[in-house]
């Protein structure tokens, strides 16, 4: 089993950035393809970013892309989101996600474990 815990969210106002962490434990996620999804209250969980096991295949939704930036430390055992130009819409809960049959990365049911989310609040 792993164990993911999110952290860096919080609140900032439209145009600013934040960084938001994703620390695993229980197993190496050397092997594992990590994602970013986040869920607004009354919206369904929507996919944010992808990440394979080696990082050399990243995916963005259209959303968020050039404005997010998924990274990956094997080594420390963590995923990152850099989110700049932050904008109202981004608001949600972001949740850390891992998965080892991960084939269609921004379906949800793809993965296997979760965090238990941190929230993002961008104010107008």
């Amino acid at each position: 089993q792993v164990q993911l815990v999110e952290s860096g969210g919080g609140l900032v106002q439209a145009g600013g950035s934040l960084s938001l962490s994703c620390a695993a434990s229980g197993r190496r996620i050397s092997s594992y393809t990590m994602s970013w999804f986040r869920q607004a209250p009354g919206k369904e969980r929507e996919f944010v970013a992808t990440i394979t096991w080696s990082g050399s295949d990243i995916y963005y939704a259209d959303s968020v892309k050039g404005r997010f930036t998924i990274s990956r430390d094997n080594a420390k055992n963590t995923v990152y989101l850099q989110m700049n130009s932050l904008k109202p819409d981004d608001t949600a809960v972001y949740y850390c996600t891992a998965g080892q049959r991960v084939r269609l990365h921004i379906r949800a049911e793809q993965y296997d474990y979760w965090g238990q989310g941190t929230q993002v609040t961008v104010s107008s």
